[in-house]
């Protein structure tokens, strides 16, 4: 929680300074809730294990509840934690309730192994359990908080009692944390019946703004602020009633589905979070250029409809998925090259919703490092978001510089000639930098090196040590020298 000077954006080591405030809104909200009860939040400061190990001697406490969780982060906080409690005579009750299904159950279904497709993963699962059981919702009143004994009790603390500065307003993220935003936004995004059964994930518009395409519901669901089986429950009621709905994968059903898919993935796959030692991963020699990230992450890449979103992603912490396609794409295997798991940090950091098991089994995807491996189908820089946004509105408002720049130039302001420039008050290279790369070129060289990692990863059996991948760099470096020769003389040939 404490500020890291040296972040690339405000907030602390592990945590962009948006996310941290939906947490304590969250945990705010979640006190009042208590306090309604007849109970309310205890906030201690310290190193989680060694506070609850703590509270558990000074409190004489007889049973332990907490929820499973499958991070693997959490899951070593929690032996820990259960490694004491062992012998101490203290009941541990710690069910499986933050995704529709066991992971661990489905793991065993498939013999061992977490299954690999979404149609595989959905054969295995069927229906959870628990989803003819009537969900309790309400809870009429809690027992007082006893004595705390030497515990400094704080309430929820403020960003700036952590010792950041206020954001300004232009700067936050418009969704608020909490349970009762949540189940506000739950009430909204299924009031229209119709609409909510007939939801259809990739007709979305990751243009829309002022009104986001998708429910946003994902960073509640990620906190907890809104329970996936409680979500769960309200769709299957609204289909029940349907003449007509859609269907998983692209249902509103399926979306949740996705999750679990992801949570299991992850789960049952040891390094899930990087290249190395992932035996799902494909071994790719991607570039760790410091440049280029930072072009990308800060919004320079010369690409309007990028670095749109990038913005967006920085002062709202959300972006529509087909913008986090884009953007993830255009880093990895689409034009920069640059390793998924530099891109996946920088989500990690900002995106409100981040879910470790979600946004690592999303970079894998997208980069085609597994999952999906159409390497050739690529989001374009240029032409996908204009099929959404021809007047480009989405960029004239994340990079006012823009405004003024005439439709036919918003998404190549490069091409727009210097009087144009001039008149739209935004020269490239000065006001807006200069594209990065060519998206041509670079998409080329792309799928030449992506095909020659696949079919060295096809021929060493996934067996790809780092050897290998410098091999690989050394021969691609050179055929794109050489091209850059060829072209050169080209063009040098046209000019004489």
């Amino acid at each position: 929680m404490e500020p890291d000077p040296t972040a690339f954006s405000p907030g602390s080591s592990k945590a962009g300074l948006n996310r941290i405030q939906f947490l304590l809104e969250s945990l705010v909200d979640l006190d009042l809730s208590l306090k309604k009860a007849g109970s309310r939040l205890l906030v201690l400061k310290g190193d989680p294990g060694e506070v609850l190990i703590r509270c558990l001697k000074e409190w004489s406490i007889g049973k332990l509840c907490f929820e499973y969780d499958t991070e693997p982060y959490y899951q070593a906080l929690d032996e820990k934690v259960k490694g004491y409690v062992s012998g101490t005579g203290v009941e541990i009750f710690s069910p499986v309730s933050h995704t529709l299904y066991n992971p661990a159950d489905i793991i065993r279904k498939n013999g061992g192994s977490p299954p690999l497709s979404y149609q595989s993963f959905l054969k295995l699962a069927g229906q959870p359990s628990w989803a003819t059981t009537h969900l309790s919702t309400t809870i009429s009143s809690l027992p007082p908080i006893g004595n705390t004994g030497s515990f400094a009790v704080s309430e929820v603390p403020t960003v700036r009692e952590l010792g950041y500065e206020d954001l300004a307003e232009d700067e936050m993220t418009p969704f608020k944390g909490g349970e009762s935003e949540a189940l506000k936004r739950l009430r909204e995004s299924i009031a229209n019946k119709e609409r909510a059964a007939n939801f259809e994930k990739p007709k979305g518009d990751p243009s829309a703004f002022l009104k986001p395409a998708t429910t946003v519901l994902s960073p509640y669901l990620k906190f907890g602020c809104l329970s996936s089986r409680y979500f769960y429950q309200c769709i299957q009621d609204i289909l029940k009633c349907s003449k007509k709905h859609t269907s998983p994968p692209v249902s509103l059903l399926g979306q949740l589905l996705w999750r679990d898919f992801f949570y299991t993935a992850a789960f049952g796959t040891p390094n899930f979070d990087q290249m190395k030692g992932n035996r799902i991963c494909k071994q790719i020699p991607w570039k760790n250029d410091d440049e280029l990230l930072a072009a990308w992450r800060d919004s320079r890449t010369g690409f309007p409809w990028i670095d749109a979103i990038m913005v967006q992603l920085r002062k709202w912490g959300w972006i529509h998925h087909l913008a986090r396609h884009s953007v993830a794409c255009f880093l990895t295997r689409g034009d920069l090259f640059v390793h998924w798991e530099r891109g996946r940090h920088v989500f990690e950091r900002l995106l409100i919703d981040s879910d470790w098991a979600i946004n690592n089994g999303n970079w894998l995807w997208l980069s085609c490092s597994s999952f999906f491996y159409q390497y050739n189908r690529i989001y374009s820089p240029i032409s996908f978001g204009k099929k959404y946004d021809p007047a480009g509105n989405y960029i004239r408002h994340f990079l006012p510089v823009l405004k003024d720049m005439p439709k036919e130039y918003i998404y190549v302001p490069w091409t727009a000639p210097i009087s144009v420039q001039r008149k739209a008050k935004c020269i490239i290279g000065v006001d807006y930098p200069k594209s990065v790369v060519s998206h041509d070129s670079a998409s080329k060289e792309c799928k030449m090196r992506l095909g020659e990692a696949y079919a060295l990863n096809k021929m060493l059996n996934g067996l790809v040590n780092e050897e290998d991948l410098n091999e690989l760099r050394r021969k691609a470096d050179n055929e794109s020298t050489n091209l850059d020769s060829v072209s050169r003389k080209k063009k040098q040939k046209l000019i004489d």
